[in-house]
């Protein structure tokens, strides 16, 4: 009896790893049963599993699409100033900004393929580059290679001024900075970092403004006797923590010193029914906390939301790349779009957004995981994408 009838069909297929957990066929997404160094290899495929057997020569780049673009560092500048990553690069490093091509794969990512036949404008666009001359006066320079001209001044501006940028929050202005040299691509570089201050002085104002709203109604409660003067204080940041503010309870409903005076007999009502609630609360979440835990176990639970996100990220046509448990019930996931790395804080279990890692001007709690890449991509394609959380 054929045992592969029990234990599934093996098949043998020379793919592309570029890293993770995953590798792409033509037609579907495999786990790799154990990490490798990125490159091509013979993978053993059972199921939705790939085990990589041994290295490989690249196979099936013939029939896909060819993109052509100039190199800049480990990225391919294309038409539209749009720089992806260039994966499997060969061991010796091409020329800067040296002409080349590469092949679509199946799952979007672009591998390296070959050098393409130069003119004079590579030789004149890295003699500017190595001088610090502008591209202003050369003739016959594509648009995709001064894009690459662009992104690699800004490079060395970043470097200089220690000011991190991605390159799709500046690819509207880099075909300016090839024109306009280094003064132009540390003017881009200083209005990055003025958007990014102006986006977290407004993040701070709106936390002042909720902190003040919650005091606000705090103070409201208090004095409508609907909460103590330890809760009040304690939510709104003041000195009682948990076990100060329950002695505070304790001492009140038996006739001692309050703070803040003698509790009258409204209070002391208020403050057995804010106990009495209290309990009740407590007892409900320990209650769920012990059902969820008995349904699925913790462990299965985080695998869950990271299961979540990841199929959440590939809906949207993004790819995740990592999941870190954070407190609060909340991830900090790192996924991969349009060529770029982001990071984004979600709720563990609805994933909707608390910090996007990009500048949405508070409408953070607005989008989802699934729906945050599209806005990412408007504001790509926009000009307006300003990067918060730093991969």
């Amino acid at each position: 009896m054929d045992y592969r009838k029990f234990l599934g069909k093996v098949e043998s297929a020379v793919l592309p790893y570029l890293g993770g957990g995953t590798v792409d066929a033509p037609s579907r997404r495999l786990r790799v049963a154990t990490p490798v160094r990125p490159g091509w290899w013979r993978f053993e495929v059972q199921g939705r599993v790939a085990t990589a057997r041994e290295p490989a020569g690249p196979e099936g780049l013939d029939g896909l699409p060819r993109v052509r673009g100039h190199v800049w560092g480990s990225r391919l500048v294309r038409e539209g100033a749009v720089a992806e990553p260039l994966e499997l690069m060969p061991e010796e490093e091409p020329p800067r900004l040296a002409l080349v091509s590469a092949r679509r794969w199946h799952d979007g990512s672009l591998l390296f393929d070959g050098l393409e036949f130069e003119g004079e404008a590579e030789d004149a666009a890295r003699r500017a580059l190595e001088e610090g001359q502008s591209l202003s006066s050369a003739k016959g320079v594509s648009a995709a290679l001064r894009a690459a001209f662009g992104y690699a001044l800004l490079e060395g501006a970043s470097r200089a001024l220690a000011i991190r940028f991605a390159p799709a929050e500046v690819r509207a202005r880099v075909l300016d900075v090839a024109e306009g040299g280094r003064e132009k691509a540390e003017a881009c570089l200083r209005h990055l970092v003025a958007e990014r201050e102006a986006h977290l002085r407004a993040r701070a104002a709106r936390e002042a403004r909720t902190q003040e709203e919650r005091e606000a109604a705090l103070a409201r409660e208090y004095a409508a006797g609907l909460v103590s003067e330890a809760q009040r204080r304690a939510a709104a940041g003041g000195a009682y923590p948990a076990d100060t503010m329950a002695e505070a309870q304790r001492r009140a409903l038996a006739g001692g010193a309050y703070p803040g005076g003698t509790m009258s007999e409204a209070q002391r009502r208020a403050l057995e029914r804010d106990a009495a609630a209290g309990r009740a609360h407590t007892a409900q979440v320990v209650a769920e906390a012990l059902r969820q835990s008995a349904r699925h176990g913790r462990r299965g639970t985080q695998e869950d939301s990271v299961e979540r996100a990841e199929r959440a990220l590939q809906s949207a046509g993004a790819r995740l790349r990592d999941v870190r448990r954070l407190g609060g019930n909340r991830l900090e996931v790192t996924y991969a779009f349009m060529g770029e790395r982001f990071i984004s804080i979600v709720d563990a279990h609805s994933l909707q957004v608390v910090d996007a890692g990009v500048c949405l001007a508070g409408a953070d709690s607005e989008v989802t995981l699934e729906s945050l890449p599209s806005v990412i991509r408007e504001a790509i394609d926009t000009g307006v994408l300003v990067i918060t959380r730093h991969a």
